[in-house]
């Protein structure tokens, strides 16, 4: 087990644009992910399995549905808090980051957004308190990037509906308490109803044989004829924006949780090159791996600057999806290729568990595709600055 010695990186002093809350909420997070997520999490992903002991200091940290309101279980913090407390724990998990993001994001947010009162009363303090918890199905075996193409539906029988489908690559699936899934009802509309665990007809079989994300748990959602209630549906929003409103609020917690990632490849990295000697002089002393260096740590303060302004726009109510889609984008992109620079400065040992840097490689192959693949975020902004769809 090897000593969690990360320093975060503030190349622009951007810890001056924090408050003091800021501070003391990220300082909280760093310390759990320290003493409770390092010295555990690299035997998690060498034995492919989730830490569930995890659960309770996620909740007591403020991961699940940090934005939500107090009165529901929820801290009642800003946005730029729900990143900071993203950014510090994918600097310890990838996966860790999923369960967190999904119970938020994806389950919580749409709840509080779209359900009932008695939805919220009834959900989300269980939800913020971890003991619920909670998957989110949209992703189909053969509709991903398409959405709207789903064919999970469900019928009205009169005092309940009757549910029949399929969702795949879903995080929590295997140990959920409530999955939010998004069907079409007999008209063609997508609607979110929530399933519970216990429903008749209701499987999450878990995924096995993943090189990524190992130490998070993924499944599949299947749906053989379920009765659910019709007090389970969302009556908030219907359509495909409801889900894709949900996305948007994940994208924006992976824009800041990627950061993570690569300040802990960076961190890493930076201390290896002092301290690796060769030809009788530590690595960080040669012009190569001094240019890697320096390109990681430029790319990271721009992803900060980035991830912070449009948590300030999130918080003013201004964000738009494509804004949120870019820094996605840019902020994994930046993180996927830091880790890999990362890896070729340790040689050898990079590959091993010893230091984090092939794990959190791995893991970031498949947040540069889960919640909008990499090309995909490149047509949004593309649609957004010309006016023509291309995936269309």
């Amino acid at each position: 087990m090897s000593q969690d010695l990360f320093q975060a990186p503030d190349y622009y002093n951007i810890d001056d644009l924090l408050t003091e809350e800021h501070l003391l909420i990220r300082q909280a997070a760093r310390d759990w992910v320290k003493r409770d997520v390092s010295p555990i999490i690299e035997e998690a992903a060498q034995k492919a399995e989730f830490p569930k002991s995890i659960i309770k200091g996620l909740s007591e940290i403020g991961a699940f549905g940090p934005y939500i309101p107090e009165e529901y279980g929820g801290a009642g913090l800003d946005q730029i808090s729900y990143g900071l407390i993203m950014q510090e724990i994918e600097r310890g998990d990838s996966g860790v980051r999923s369960t967190a993001s999904v119970q938020s994001s994806l389950v919580m947010f749409p709840i509080y957004a779209y359900g009932t009162e008695e939805q919220k009363q009834k959900f989300l303090p269980k939800l913020a308190s971890g003991e619920f918890m909670g998957s989110f199905g949209l992703t189909e075996p053969d509709h991903g990037s398409n959405p709207g193409g789903m064919t999970t539906n469900f019928k009205d029988k009169g005092d309940h509906y009757l549910l029949n489908g399929a969702k795949m690559w879903i995080s929590n699936a295997p140990f959920c308490d409530v999955a939010v899934v998004w069907a079409k009802n007999e008209e063609g509309r997508i609607h979110g109803l929530i399933v519970e665990r216990g429903m008749e007809g209701f499987s999450t079989p878990e995924t096995h044989n993943k090189w990524s994300l190992r130490a998070s748990a993924t499944g599949e959602l299947l749906f053989n004829n379920v009765k659910v209630p019709k007090e389970n549906l969302l009556t908030g929003k219907s359509g495909l924006g409801a889900p894709l409103s949900c996305l948007d609020s994940a994208r924006y917690g992976i824009a800041w949780g990627a950061i993570g990632a690569a300040m802990d490849c960076y961190d890493t990295a930076l201390r290896y090159a002092k301290e690796r000697i060769q030809f009788d002089k530590p690595i960080a002393s040669f012009q190569l791996q001094q240019k890697k260096l320096a390109e990681m740590i430029t790319e990271i303060t721009k992803a900060q600057l980035l991830a912070l302004r449009l948590g300030q726009l999130k918080n003013e109510g201004k964000a738009t999806t494509a804004q949120i889609s870019m820094a996605k984008r840019n902020n994994v992109d930046m993180a996927i290729k830091i880790a890999r620079e990362a890896r070729q400065i340790l040689g050898g040992m990079g590959i091993v568990g010893d230091y984090s840097i092939m794990r959190h490689m791995m893991n970031l192959e498949s947040v540069i595709t889960y919640e909008g693949t990499h090309d995909i975020h490149l047509l949004i902004t593309g649609m957004d600055i010309t006016g023509i769809a291309a995936f269309k």
